[in-house]
């Protein structure tokens, strides 16, 4: 089988020196940026990566970066977008099914760094339960760094994670009428 990661180790990259948990949330902007840089620090020392974004269209600038990027593997299941005004509908829980499902192959398959953008955002919609995401984590635990972004997370994810960062938002321009801009928001 072809290898998805064509460079050579450096460093020390034994599995026992991976496997803790990174939780990134809040009404902020910048979990996702956080954790695709993230990714890309990982790969560049020659880490195998995963990316996996749940409830997102996989259209956006990070995307088209990490795609290029040797040692990162990206999977969503988009391309649909993800507008939720009439509720979770059974494409949503679809797409939050693929792409846990995937998250868990790329745990097994033992790559050293896999990060799951919104992965929180699953259970505010209903689309993934709390038991899955911890055994998500319980997996990851010792061999995978995890790192998941979302807007809330739960007591009980931040009890068990290693690293906690909660994104504030003091100010954004959206709220004073300004749309979102290629390149800067997305």
């Amino acid at each position: 089988m072809k290898s998805y990661y064509p460079r050579e180790r450096r460093g020390d990259v034994r599995p026992e020196r991976y496997g803790l948990v990174h939780v990134y949330f809040g009404e902020g902007v910048g979990k996702t940026t956080r954790a695709i840089g993230l990714a890309v620090r990982a790969a560049g020392e020659g880490l195998r990566v995963a990316v996996v974004q749940f409830m997102k269209s996989g259209k956006s600038g990070e995307v088209e970066l990490i795609r290029g990027v040797e040692n990162i593997i990206y999977f969503c299941p988009g391309p649909h977008p993800f507008i939720l005004s009439k509720g979770p509908q059974e494409i949503h829980r679809a797409h939050a099914r693929a792409a846990y499902a995937k998250a868990l192959d790329f745990v097994r398959s033992g790559v050293h760094v896999l990060v799951c953008d919104e992965i929180l955002n699953t259970l505010l919609f209903g689309l993934l339960r709390l038991e899955e995401i911890l055994d998500l984590m319980e997996l990851c635990r010792g061999k995978t760094e995890l790192i998941m972004t979302g807007r809330n997370a739960p007591p009980e994810v931040i009890h068990r994670a290693d690293y906690v960062t909660e994104f504030v938002q003091i100010k954004h321009p959206y709220y004073e009428g300004q749309r979102a801009r290629r390149g800067i928001e997305y």
